[in-house]
């Protein structure tokens, strides 16, 4: 990266037959229900002809199996004079079973050394013309051998990609061999002979059309003896002898088209090609970097000429073609399509220009140079490429479709686009053009548009814009293709425009979500493009809530499971990752976390991928296990399978490693240390030295999430000891006072709280005296410190002129203006058990003034009603019995002025709960 329309049935959608008549029943909304009885064999042959025109290779020879009737329509040689084998595996069996119908083919195109060594077998000897891609690796031997089984052949099209394995034996073989041909092109040929051009011109008197296109070298005056050539193209070949080109070429007495495009020609052999040559009309020379170079040059002065280059008008210049060109149009391809009588001479030179420019112009747009002709594209590459996807020659339209894809990417890697050469597509009807093209029969088109509708939809603009034009469900009925290709191009569509939020639901209602899924389930092995694109499009979807229990019911957690355990392919393993995680996201608002964790083997599976040696793989996978591991059930599973020692491994690797990844790494160890006893065997396994080096990251969201794991561990008194002993207190006070988010300074005030609350002293100071002297001092130390920074840091959210009012005042508007202050909006994601619950309400009775201050700021943080989870952190202090405790605690007389504020917004906070809840309300928690 055939579709065919159905019509809606009862009896589960099957029809119903009775062969050879098929019962068809009416829509279901219809009343009364009337059978209508359509038989098929009474339609006229030619129109059932034409409809199976519209069905691929592979839909015609299943008709053979249907009745008697279509199986002999199905062999019908009307059916088979034309096949498009390049989306699927043809190989020597397939050969041998379409062999019976091929005695009358008369073109083929495929793709692939495995193809083109199985077409001798089709035995299709009136065979004419032949187009074949992907030839880098097709040699001598098997292209003579096509050659010497086709004799009748006239048009032979080897190309865009290089052919590197044909040397000019081949080419005298086909000379000899073809004695018909009309038409050779070839490109990427390292070295063509003049022997090998030599048979051409004594073989093959008909040859008209000759292109060796991006050649190291050819032999210029061998070329000059194929008297019978109309059109020539060199196009992208390097070490052109000019001098000697021109003294040959120009006396060539039938040459009316020349493309000398992509190469080092001047404007001195430009115009003496122009003014020599007395048939030459067209000379095609663009992005010719030394023709260029001089921006004065005009071709006016050659009457009846035309130029196509860069700095020239193509539009105006290809209207001197037509008698009458008084009045240019505004696109002169829509004007020769359109004429009603037809010029055959000019016909046979619009349909050369035709291919020649959408060949130099998918060069072009794929080579490295193409920002440096923005002008061009901006001004008339864009409009060209959309003029030449309605053109009637197939591989003109595709090739065309193929630069636009192209030509609009900056960077591939990054899925990077030209937002100004998007829109000028757009601009000109390129979106409903594409979208035109998407809906043909011919799956080239399909997989061709539907490539360039997803490299455009990667511009939000354009994006919107493919939406208002119905592209979502065109991509949607795509995806549903038994073409490979095209499958895959659709996926990729609908995976840029999910990214939208405003699409998400829209790719749902269309079907896609479905779609996607039985991409995974259809082609599992094999078929890497189609398997990543579609468990991207399937990450982003199941980042909506109402998405991802769309992508649950159509099976998606068994088919990205499947996918993350059995993929070789690392893009793929990324996505289904991503997905996986993004599914597992939406905490308790549906149950896909539970899910995924229930599917077997996928817990597994993401612990294996940490292993991966592809960083992106890690990353999601480390991300996925974050998410799970929100789950109870899910954590310790996690942990059984080998988690805890897993994700301390990537931890202690991932010093050099992207932010993303070390966010996800913190986050998954985060999520895993909810447990007391995950907590203990992150400690013992090491995970603490690399979650301090989190915390001293510059980048926000990694020493934040760092933070919040060693929040978690800190509860532990040996875990927390261990941080004091890895120097983790000075990274902590470092971040408490110096980092810009206030989640990040909040937690480390949080861990610090937990590390000096007193419950590791007596921890501590096991050993020997002289170790007890030693830790004592040191552990003072580190508290001072702490609890310096723990003050401080609450002192940043007391407004003095509020504070003063709000400690002589209980009025609703003035608590309101401290909670206001003081809130962190970030925190109230946090989900705390009832032991954290319990263990900052034992705090507000502890010794030191600055942790019961400290307290009071977290319980408040909790409890404030916007807070997510603040009714189910009233739950527990209320079925803790907790209450009597704030109140006393609060109208202590050593409590701090701002301890005592903030209790009273938290008991004003339990009061607004306890008024809002239902009785007896229960909650489960974890934290998130």
């Amino acid at each position: 990266m055939s579709r065919r329309v159905r019509q809606r049935v009862e009896d589960n959608g099957k029809y119903k037959v009775d062969s050879p008549s098929y019962t068809v029943i009416g829509v279901e909304d219809l009343a009364p229900k009337v059978q209508q009885y359509v038989n098929w064999t009474s339609l006229p042959y030619d129109t059932v002809f034409h409809l199976f025109t519209r069905l691929n290779y592979r839909d015609r020879a299943s008709l053979a199996s249907t009745c008697r009737t279509w199986r002999s329509l199905g062999a019908s040689s009307f059916l088979w004079s034309s096949l498009d084998l390049r989306a699927h595996k043809f190989d020597l069996s397939m050969a041998a079973s379409l062999a019976t119908r091929c005695a009358d083919l008369q073109k083929i195109r495929f793709r692939g050394v495995d193809s083109a060594d199985a077409i001798i077998h089709l035995k299709a000897r009136s065979l004419l013309e032949i187009s074949g891609d992907y030839c880098r690796k097709i040699t001598d031997a098997t292209l003579s051998m096509i050659a010497a089984r086709h004799e009748a052949l006239e048009s032979l099209q080897l190309g865009p990609d290089f052919c590197e394995r044909i040397t000019s034996d081949a080419i005298r073989v086909i000379a000899f061999c073809c004695p018909k041909l009309k038409k050779l092109r070839v490109s990427g040929m390292r070295d063509v002979s003049s022997e090998a051009i030599e048979s051409l011109a004594k073989h093959c008197p008909q040859l008209s059309d000759l292109g060796f296109l991006d050649c190291l070298n050819i032999n210029e005056e061998a070329l000059g003896k194929v008297v019978s050539l109309r059109y020539l193209s060199v196009a992208g070949t390097s070490n052109i002898k000019w001098k000697v080109a021109l003294e040959n070429w120009e006396k060539l007495p039938k040459l009316i088209g020349l493309d000398v495009s992509r190469t080092t020609i001047d404007h001195i052999a430009v115009s003496r090609l122009l003014k020599s040559s007395q048939s030459l009309k067209v000379l095609c020379a663009l992005n010719c970097p030394y023709l260029e170079e001089d921006k004065s040059y005009s071709s006016n002065r050659f009457k009846g000429k035309v130029l196509l280059a860069v700095f020239t008008d193509t539009f105006d210049e290809l209207a001197s073609i037509f008698a009458d060109n008084s009045k240019k149009p505004k696109n002169i391809f829509s004007y020769w399509r359109d004429l009603i009588r037809k010029d055959k001479s000019i016909d046979e030179i619009m349909l050369w220009i035709e291919w020649i420019i959408s060949h130099t112009l998918l060069r072009i747009a794929e080579s490295s140079n193409s920002q440096g002709l923005n002008d061009f594209w901006l001004n008339q590459g864009a409009t060209l490429l959309l003029s030449l996807m309605q053109s009637a020659q197939e591989d003109v339209q595709e090739r065309a479709a193929t630069g636009l894809a192209t030509f609009i990417v900056v960077d591939d890697e990054n899925a990077s686009i030209d937002c100004g050469r998007a829109e000028a597509v757009m601009r000109d009807g390129g979106i409903r053009l594409l979208l035109e093209l998407a809906k043909s029969w011919r799956e080239g088109l399909q997989s061709e548009a539907a490539k360039a509708i997803a490299n455009l939809s990667v511009n939000a603009k354009v994006g919107k814009a493919v939406a208002e034009e119905g592209g979502i469900s065109v991509l949607a009925d795509l995806a549903k293709s038994m073409n490979r290709l095209v499958a895959e191009e659709a996926a990729g569509g609908l995976w840029n425009l999910s990214v939208g939020e405003e699409h998400k639901n829209a790719i749902a209602q269309a079907g896609g979500v479905n779609a996607l899924v039985d991409l995974i389930f259809r082609w599992p092995h094999g078929c890497d493009g189609v398997l990543e694109r579609a468990a991207g499009a399937l990450a982003n979807l199941a980042a909506d809530d109402k998405c991802s229990m769309e992508v649950a019911r159509a099976g998606g957690v068994h088919a990205l499971v499947m996918l993350a355990r059995n993929c070789k392919y690392e893009g793929a393993q990324e996505q289904a990752a991503r997905a996986l995680a993004n599914l597992a996201a939406h905490g308790d608002s549906n149950g896909n976390n539970a899910a995924v964790g229930q599917e077997a083997g996928a817990l597994e599976a993401l612990v294996q991928l940490t292993q991966s040696p592809h960083e992106g793989v890690k990353q999601e996978a480390a991300g996925a296990l974050w998410n799970l591991a929100f789950d109870d059930k899910n954590r310790e599973s996690i942990a059984a399978f080998g988690g805890v020692e897993a994700l301390v491994a990537l931890a202690k690797s991932s010093s050099n490693a992207s932010t993303g990844l070390q966010e996800r790494v913190a986050g998954a160890l985060w999520g895993l240390s909810v447990s007391e006893a995950n907590s203990i065997a992150i400690g013992h396994e090491g995970g603490i030295p690399p979650l301090i080096a989190l915390v001293r990251s510059e980048a926000e969201d990694v020493h934040e999430t760092a933070a919040g794991a060693l929040w978690n561990l800190s509860f532990n008194p040996g875990n927390a000891l261990r941080i004091v002993e890895e120097g983790g207190v000075v990274a902590l006070v470092q971040l408490c006072s110096s980092s810009v988010s206030k989640m990040a300074r909040f937690m480390a005030a949080l861990a610090l709280a937990y590390m000096f609350d007193g419950r590791m002293d007596e921890y501590a100071m096991i050993g020997t005296s002289l170790e007890s002297t030693s830790k004592s001092v040191t552990l003072n130390g580190a508290r001072t410190m702490a609890l310096d920074q723990i003050k401080a840091f609450i002192k940043t959210f007391m407004e003095h002129q509020i504070f003063s009012t709000g400690a002589l005042s209980s009025a609703p508007s003035m608590l309101a203006q401290v909670s206001e202050r003081a809130r962190i909006p970030e925190a109230g994601h946090l989900r705390c058990s009832g032991s954290e619950i319990g263990r900052f309400v034992t705090m507000l009775r502890n010794p030191c003034l600055v942790l019961r201050a400290c307290a009071a700021f977290a319980l408040l943080q909790f409890t404030i009603p916007e807070s997510r989870h603040a009714m189910h952190h009233a739950s527990l202090m209320q079925n803790a019995g907790e209450a009597r405790g704030l109140r006393s605690a609060a109208a202590a007389a050593s409590m701090p002025r701002e301890a005592k504020i903030f209790m009273k917004i938290v008991l004003r906070n339990l009061e607004h709960q306890q008024a809002g809840s239902p009785e007896g309300m229960k909650v489960s928690y974890n934290r998130i």
